[in-house]
């Protein structure tokens, strides 16, 4: 697979033969996948420590959930719920901080305070002020396909060639964001598993997941807890699987698994724990 380096500030990232994990830390009331469980400041910094030790590799903190049909939230209520995590954790952890957020005032404050990367899922689309940020702090970005708004996303979406739709959306998204002076060695894209996709669709983009690569920029994959794999492994007897059943980490692991042999450079995860044992078998099948 395409191998990459991505060096910004006092960090190194080499993506490809090793798999990268993200850590998902939610500091917010209303998530799919953890119920709130981290939205507060002490748990949100234990939590957040521990993903760290787990063997996380960038740390992914967000204080507005993208889940289907979300509401937004104010901008000052998503910065009083990351800036003093991200504040507290700067401090502890060696490994880089993600913002999750769309707001370019929510990244700024986010950066002054210890982040170094910005996880747009809007792709720099629902504030275009967020290219001039990045471009300016020399930040890296990952640029998220969505089709619609968390709050609309999931109402019957539809493509004529998903693959290609995606493609070359954000191959224009990585365009638009070189024009606007980020370097393209700071950009990674993002499909969007779960963000205005059926299930089909969703599996469909895993099994081809090397249209995207042959962009030709590192790839991010987060199938972590997903609808998708709780609708499959409910199955026809329709027994209830959520977001913390077991099978649902069971199929997290079997999602990943995949991405990461359809090279995947990034898996975003909730267990990091489990996924930093499973992806180093599979990088040593992969590298092998």
């Amino acid at each position: 697979m395409q191998a990459f380096t991505l060096e910004f500030g006092r960090y190194r990232l080499d993506l490809g033969y090793k798999t990268c994990i993200m850590g998902i830390l939610n500091a917010t009331p209303d998530s799919f996948s953890d119920g709130g469980r981290f939205y507060t400041y002490d748990n949100a910094v234990k939590h957040g420590l521990k993903l760290a030790k787990d063997g996380a590799h960038i740390l992914d903190i967000g204080g507005e959930s993208s889940r289907p049909f979300a509401a937004p939230v104010s901008e000052q209520e998503e910065l009083d719920r990351v800036i003093p995590v991200i504040k507290a954790l700067a401090k502890h952890i060696s490994i880089p901080i993600s913002i999750d957020t769309v707001k370019s005032a929510v990244a700024k404050q986010a950066l002054d305070a210890g982040a170094s990367i910005i996880n747009d899922i809007s792709a720099f689309e629902k504030d275009p002020a967020m290219a001039d940020l990045a471009a300016q702090r020399q930040t890296p970005v990952i640029l998220m396909h969505m089709k619609g708004t968390p709050k609309t996303m999931q109402v019957n979406p539809d493509y004529d060639d998903l693959m290609m739709e995606i493609t070359s959306y954000l191959a224009s998204r990585a365009d638009y964001a070189v024009k606007k002076g980020i370097r393209k060695e700071h950009i990674i894209l993002d499909p969007g598993i779960g963000f205005g996709k059926t299930v089909e669709h969703n599996l469909v983009l895993i099994n081809h997941l090397e249209k995207i690569t042959d962009l030709g920029f590192p790839v991010l994959v987060g199938p972590s807890r997903k609808s998708f794999i709780q609708k499959i492994l409910s199955g026809k007897e329709k027994i209830p699987v959520g977001p913390d059943h077991i099978r649902t980490e069971y199929g997290t692991l079997a999602a990943a698994a995949a991405s990461i042999m359809k090279g995947a450079h990034i898996v975003r995860v909730h267990d990091v724990e489990k996924l930093t044992s499973f992806s180093r078998i599979l990088d040593s099948i992969r590298n092998a």
